[in-house]
Formats: structure tokens, C-alpha cells, sequence
């Protein structure tokens, strides 16, 4: 596939994309979104160093200035490419792919994504050339700048406790390990706080575990730690830190987007009836759970790039999505693990204080039974979408209402499926929620059924 995605570049280092790919991305940035002033910042991946360096060669060659973060986590480009008011910002990073992957994450000013159709697109087709225009007449400069130790201030100061709390902090070997320990060390002491951490060294081997906590094996160690020293929970990050998910005191894994009406619940105190966003494939109970707490949820499409901008479109306060993606109003619309992560641990310790557990926090949202998201490789994606949906209707009739913005969401009285075409996988993904595990093995044994003859 395409080093050039729906929300970034992204691919096999050597295969999809080259250092001379990277050069000339940043050749023909500058031109492409008008920019003069770019923020870079760089995981820990192998090829990352070598990836800087070829990126501000292309960048100031082409006229642009850039101020290097280095060693950065994607929320804090973000961030700052917002707070300090650059044209545009480059984090180079593959997230939560394998160590053999990298690519780069590309925002306009304001920290709003650039995507395919807002610019990745163009730059695709213009590398495609192999041209390039002039250098220009005076070439930019590549200066480093140092905003960790306002970044974790900022954070510090969001007044979020979780004293006397238990927990464990697993950084996947990824680039959180740069402020785990400043966010959240908490040394055993009188309130009976105390926190572990696992994986704390930034290593783009990834010697320990995949840097994507989706995978369940990526969360056996710190299931493991959480059960072994009776935590009160477990927090782990993806490679970048964008996203971030959790286990219980049992070490059982909490779906992400069931934490989002947890999170909109610190913002619907300030901000009541406040409007929260989620993706197509949300819990039908998370979404009840907004609304009992009188939030207006608003759904959308699945993706950095796409909810970013709907986070401004409906003016929402924070949003989630099923990968763990969360999103703040306050943090320039974007999305911030460590933002989440603070706020999921401050909730977890009111309910600690109030005699209660993680898991008991979560048990009013977990209402009905869920596949998960399962990945099917399909050739002719959208005769088996269409297929799906004729063999649902049926079977089981019309459903209530159908939300075919992305890909497709039917929902029934008794639940509902969402079947969508990856835009950075070839795959169909589909999951099947219901009240009870019979209607969702039903519902899911007759699609599989339905898409085994597009296999």
C-alpha cells in the first residue's frame, strides 16, 4: 500500500517510503501549506535520527525554518505547534506499528491535521514528479528547542490528584518514557500511594513488547504486575503516546471507548450538557453513559484527522474513539495520552476514596457484549459491504436508523454492527455489539458467513 494514508505517511522503512522520499516531503512542504516556520519532533525508532536529519534538509533548503523538539511524544507537537504559533509541524513517528515501520504526522497551523485530501494528496502527486521547485534564495535554519519542562507543567497543573492510589505505568519502550516518571511517580507514603513502571526506556527495538496496546499480548506484562501486586489499575501507552488504554484491578483489559464518558464526566462538571464526541464504533453503553450524565454525544468518523476538525465543528469539550484516541477542547482539540491518562487515574482514585474499584466504576457502562473490532482481508471491499448489510436487513428486518458515513452502523433494538473499510489496512473491520452474547454470536456468524464468499 501507499506510504501516503488517510491521517499521515506512514509505512515499511526501505520499502513503501526512503530518506530521499523524506527529503523530498520536505521540499515540497513549505509550498504546499504555505508555511515558512515548522516544529519537528521525532520518536525513538531506529530510522527516526536519520529521518530528522533528511526532513530539515529538505525543509530549509526550501526556504523554511525549523525549531527541533527531538525526543518528543506526538501530543507535545501538537501542543506546541498550537501554543507557540508555528505555520505547520512534522512529528516523525509509525505510533503504534512495528519497529520496522516509520513515518511522519503532519499539522497546520493551530494543530489542525493535514490529511488526504487536505494536502497529503498534493504532496503525493508532486513527489510522484520527482521534481522539485528552486531552492530557495535564502535558506531556512534548523535551530533546537527545548519544551519538555513546560509540557509537563502544563499538565501538572490541570489539577488532577490520584493520591492514594496504586497503580503501574507501562511506557511500551516508547517515547512516554521521556515523563512518565515527572507525571507519575508516586512513592509508597502516608496516603498509601505508590506507582511502578515498566518498559520506562525509550528503545525503538522495542525489545520487551509491540508497541500497540490493541494487542493483547502488548498487555500481559502489566496485567500481570497489576494482579501480582494488587494495584488498583494499569495504565499503558502506544509507542508515540498518543493513545493510551487501561487494565483493572484484575488486570482485565477496559475497552477504550468505554472511558469516554469517564473522561467527559471531569468537563461535564464545569460544562454541563457540554458536547462529547466518539467514532462510529462506539459502545451503544458508552453512549447511554454520556447522556445520563446529561452530555450531547456527537458521532463521526474514525481518525485523528477527522475528529480534530469535528471537535472544532460542533465546539466539543472531549471526545474518544474505540483505538484510544482522547480528545480536549483545552489541548488545542487534539489528542494527548497523558492528558488522559491523568484524568482516568484522578477518577479512579475518587472511586478508590468512596470505597469503590475500577471495575465497579466501569460496570454501569459495560451493558451489552461485543466482538471487538475483528479484521477481515477482503478483496472487493464494497460488494461485501453491500452484502452484509442486504443479508442484515434480511434476516432481521430494517433497522431503527443507519449511519453510513463511514462505512456502515445499523442499529437494531437489540444492538447493532458497524462494518468500515480501513484506510490504512486492507482490511474490512467489523464489530457486533448486542444485549446478549446469542444475538451478537448470531449476528456475527451470519456476516462472516456472508463475507467468506469475498475472501
Amino acid at each position: 500500500m501507499s506510504f501516503f494514508k488517510a491521517y499521515d505517511m506512514r509505512g515499511e522503512f526501505g520499502k513503501d517510503f526512503t530518506i530521499d522520499t523524506v527529503y523530498r516531503v520536505g521540499r515540497w512542504l513549505p509550498s504546499i501549506l504555505g508555511a515558512r516556520r515548522f516544529l519537528i519532533g521525532r520518536d525513538m525508532r531506529l530510522t527516526s535520527d536519520a529521518m530528522r536529519d533528511a526532513l530539515c534538509a529538505g525543509l530549509n533548503e526550501a526556504g523554511a525554518d525549523v525549531d527541533d523538539m527531538g525526543l518528543s511524544t506526538t501530543p507535545m507537537v501538537y501542543f506546541f505547534t498550537a501554543k507557540k504559533d508555528y505555520d505547520a509541524s512534522v512529528m516523525i513517528t509509525a505510533s503504534h506499528n512495528p519497529k520496522t515501520n516509520n513515518g511522519m504526522k503532519v499539522s497546520k497551523r493551530g494543530a489542525i491535521p493535514v490529511g488526504g485530501d487536505t494536502g497529503l494528496g498534493l504532496l503525493e502527486s508532486r513527489i510522484a514528479t520527482g521534481k522539485f521547485l528552486e531552492p530557495a534564495p535564502v535558506p531556512g535554519v534548523t535551530r533546537l528547542v527545548s519544551y519538555l519542562p513546560e509540557y509537563i507543567s502544563w499538565l501538572k497543573n490541570q489539577g488532577l490528584s490520584f493520591e492514594g492510589l496504586r497503580f503501574a505505568v507501562d511506557c511500551s519502550d516508547g517515547a512516554a518514557g521521556i515523563l512518565a516518571h515527572s507525571l507519575f511517580d508516586m512513592p509508597n507514603d502516608l496516603f498509601g500511594s505508590e506507582s511502578f513502571f515498566l518498559n520506562d526506556k525509550p528503545d525503538g527495538d522495542f525489545p520487551h513488547h509491540s508497541p500497540n496496546p490493541l494487542a493483547a499480548e502488548a498487555r500481559e506484562q502489566i496485567s500481570a504486575l497489576v494482579r501480582e501486586k494488587k494495584l488498583d489499575c494499569g495504565l499503558i501507552f502506544d509507542g508515540d503516546a498518543d493513545r493510551v488504554m487501561f487494565v483493572d484491578e484484575k488486570g482485565t483489559f477496559v475497552q477504550p471507548d468505554y472511558l469516554i464518558p469517564v473522561i467527559a464526566r471531569h468537563f461535564l462538571k464545569k460544562e454541563p450538557k457540554a458536547t462529547v464526541i466518539h467514532d462510529i464504533r462506539t459502545s451503544r453503553g458508552a453512549i447511554n453513559a454520556l447522556k445520563r450524565d446529561g452530555a450531547k454525544p456527537v458521532m463521526g468518523k474514525v481518525g485523528h484527522a477527522f475528529a480534530k476538525v469535528l471537535m472544532r465543528q460542533v465546539n466539543a469539550v472531549c471526545g474518544g474513539e474505540l483505538a484510544g484516541h482522547y480528545y480536549f477542547r483545552d489541548f488545542v482539540n487534539c489528542d494527548s495520552g497523558e492528558l488522559a491518562a491523568l484524568i482516568v487515574l484522578s477518577a479512579v482514585a475518587e472511586a478508590k476514596a468512596k470505597g469503590s474499584t475500577f471495575s465497579k466504576l466501569m460496570k454501569p457502562i459495560l451493558r451489552f457484549q461485543t466482538t471487538g473490532e475483528c479484521n477481515f482481508r477482503i478483496e472487493d471491499k464494497d460488494a461485501a459491504l453491500n452484502a452484509a448489510r442486504q443479508t442484515m436487513e434480511a434476516t432481521y428486518g430494517k433497522p431503527q436508523s443507519v449511519a453510513d458515513f463511514d462505512g456502515i452502523r445499523m442499529e437494531y433494538k437489540d444492538g447493532w454492527i458497524s462494518i468500515r473499510k480501513s484506510n490504512t489496512e486492507p482490511f474490512l473491520r467489523l464489530i457486533v455489539e448486542a444485549k446478549t452474547a446469542d444475538i451478537r454470536d448470531a449476528w456475527y456468524r451470519l456476516i462472516v458467513e456472508t463475507f467468506a464468499a469475498y475472501q
